[in-house]
């Protein structure tokens, strides 16, 4: 009887081992982005940016932000939803090196 349950109590701590770091990594993960484009409340939309890993409000200043950008670039105004994932990604691109510095 000893012996079992010396298996017993091992089978439980390696059990344990095994199982922390997988608990771990789950409680550590940031807000999942499972929908790319979703609403943080009724009048912005917190989209998030693939390539600099990070969410960005959709708010008046971002979508005049969005504009100057299209006319920048000489192209006709699209809905950013509307755009290929190329075109998102250069629009993100252009974004972190024109940021807002207040």
């Amino acid at each position: 009887m000893k012996s079992g349950s010396r298996y017993l109590i091992s089978s439980f701590v390696l059990t344990a081992a095994l199982a922390a770091p997988a608990a771990i990594r789950v409680a550590a993960t940031p807000q999942e982005h499972q929908d790319d484009n979703h609403h943080d409340d009724k009048d912005n939309k917190r989209i998030y940016d693939k390539s600099h890993n990070d969410y960005h409000n959709w708010d008046s200043d971002e979508d005049r932000r969005y504009h100057e950008y299209m006319t920048e670039k000489h192209r006709e105004y699209r809905a950013f939803n509307e755009l290929s994932a190329k075109d998102q990604r250069d629009y993100w691109n252009w974004r972190h090196a024109h940021e807002d510095h207040h």
